[in-house]
């Protein structure tokens, strides 16, 4: 039955991106999108001239970026906390332990306040996104104890310190136009998602995702203990770093394009556990499928549930609130 669940969460994940192009303010037919995907992809005609400039403009201009950009938010933030969960051996574990969310949550803040121009701000989101993570290997290292628990004892240090410097951003920037700017954008959202921005990060996000995917096998062993992996031949530190810094890239990435959505990083990992086992040569790629799924729901009630759009962050923290409860509640038990 295993064999069956990843196949399954992809035809899941089709139907829903098919889905979300029907939903929206203007609704269109699946009939209508199959007919301009007709015209689009093999020239068949049936569609007006007029049509085709509609469906062209809500469809491919609208609606695609950000269905694309919840797809990769929501598989880049499951992969991250799936990768996290197993290299710390710690099911509570989120892509944010290391502090990289405050980081690029400063950065993405900072930029807002010293420049208009969005590239500016971008950069400056992945920039402090890498060196808040830095500052954790930093404090890990300079007390010659590369071990786990002092990566984790530096990621809080490092939070803590990014997120005190977002609160003076806050505070200094200016309340009439800054600071709603900030305040909205950390609360998670995908209205800006754009076809640039998606070309833009897509690539290295997809990246990561599938090297992370591809070492799987190793943090399975990583999964048993520092010394039994050792033991096994695996290079812990050469692991270890690597899957810090793909899922430090990825997560910060996920920043860029949406701002903070939080949570989805933590449920998701525990749902495919629950669906594929422990795993990770299968957990990582059905928490892809399924995280990218799973936000492009949540972002699709976020658009339509009220006359208003409801930030995604928001949603996503009340979902996974609860969620967290019960994960504390089985936690006594022991995860492997």
């Amino acid at each position: 039955m295993k064999r069956l669940v990843l196949p399954s969460l992809a035809v899941l994940m089709v139907g829903a991106v098919f889905v979300s192009l029907c939903l929206g303010k203007y609704g269109v037919p699946l009939e209508d999108i199959l007919a301009f995907a007709g015209w689009k992809f093999f020239g068949l005609s049936g569609l007006t001239e007029e049509s085709r400039s509609l469906l062209t403009n809500v469809l491919l201009e609208i609606r695609l970026p950000r269905i694309l950009a919840a797809l990769l938010i929501g598989a880049s933030l499951a992969v991250s906390g799936a990768a996290f969960q197993a290299l710390f051996i710690n099911p509570l574990v989120s892509p944010g332990l290391l502090g990289v969310l405050a980081g690029a949550a400063f950065g993405a803040a900072l930029g807002m306040m010293m420049a208009k121009n969005w590239l500016i701000v971008q950069c400056s989101t992945l920039m402090f996104g890498f060196a808040a993570v830095g500052v954790a290997v930093g404090i890990a290292r300079l007390f010659r104890s590369y071990t786990i628990v002092m990566l984790v004892l530096g990621g809080i240090i490092s939070g803590a310190f990014f997120t005190a410097l977002l609160s003076i951003a806050k505070y200094v920037a200016d309340p009439t136009n800054q600071l709603p700017a900030i305040v909205y954008w950390l609360m998670g959202n995908l209205s800006a998602a754009d076809h640039g921005t998606i070309m833009t990060v897509g690539t290295p996000m997809l990246l990561g995702i599938l090297l992370l995917i591809c070492n799987g096998g190793r943090l399975n062993v990583m999964s048993m203990g520092e010394e039994e992996a050792s033991a096994l031949g695996v290079n812990v530190g050469q692991v270890r770093m690597t899957v810090v810094f793909l899922a430090t890239l990825i997560s910060a990435l996920t920043v860029v394009i949406g701002g903070i959505i939080g949570w989805v990083g933590l449920i998701i990992p525990h749902i495919c556990r629950m669906l594929v086992g422990p795993d990770n040569r299968l957990l990582l790629p059905a928490a892809a499928l399924l995280g990218g799924t799973y936000l492009l729901v949540v972002d699709n009630v976020c658009r339509l549930l009220f006359s208003f759009e409801i930030p995604t962050g928001i949603v996503t923290s009340l979902i996974g609130i609860p969620f967290f409860v019960l994960v504390l509640n089985n936690v006594h038990r022991g995860w492997r």
